[in-house]
């Protein structure tokens, strides 16, 4: 009996066929709208391309509703944000920071706090590398935001996740990964003391 000459390979899937996410969708979305806002589109052209982003199920569908809008110079190619606890500790927030696309906390000796409850972020997911080591790392996001913590390394310390799974649509999704070494890390929505002090001022930088 012949051998039967191998069949064709699966022909490779060009990127822009590949389909499209919720986070995806929900991005052009914001950048269709912030383009509205400075000018760039008028409403009634907002409402056709909102429509159709929406209805949108590829790359290549999503990207020909911004082909003719500015790329924004977004803050996920920017480098990381280091904090590093050393002997003092170190922290980020609650003033108004910009968030990048990639945060990594040491917790050393002094442990980090990183709050992101003032921080702007234009991005649809932020990873965020902690390592509690001696003294812990404290990560506070607002209500509304969602934390994936499956890629995190308990540790000795373990993680305590304290955040809702209830996310806002068009919030960011922090991605956590890492380890909680000795101390742990924690992952939370604000507290009272923090709660009360964000209603006080609710504009404070």
């Amino acid at each position: 009996m012949t051998a039967q000459p191998p069949g064709p390979s699966p022909r490779p899937v060009p990127s822009g066929e590949l389909r499209a996410s919720h986070d995806d969708r929900e991005a052009v979305v914001e950048q269709l709208r912030d383009a509205a806002a400075e000018g760039r589109i008028d409403l009634d052209e907002l409402d056709s391309r909102l429509e159709q982003a929406l209805q949108s199920k590829t790359y290549a569908e999503l990207a020909v509703l911004t082909a003719d809008l500015p790329r924004l110079d977004s803050s996920g190619s920017r480098p990381p944000l280091v904090l590093k606890g050393g002997m003092y500790g170190a922290s980020r927030g609650p003033g108004r920071w910009e968030v990048p696309g990639h945060v990594i906390a040491h917790g050393g000796l002094g442990g980090v706090k990183l709050d992101f409850t003032r921080a702007e972020c234009r991005l649809t997911e932020v990873a965020v590398e902690a390592y509690g080591e001696t003294s812990g790392v404290t990560i506070v996001i607002p209500d509304g935001w969602a934390a994936d913590t499956s890629g995190m390394d308990p540790g000795v310390g373990g993680l305590r996740d304290k955040t809702s799974p209830d996310r806002l649509p068009g919030t960011p999704l922090i991605r956590l990964t890492g380890s909680g070494g000795m101390a742990g890390v924690v992952i939370r929505h604000p507290n009272r003391w923090e709660r009360r002090k964000l209603d006080g001022n609710p504009t404070q930088g």
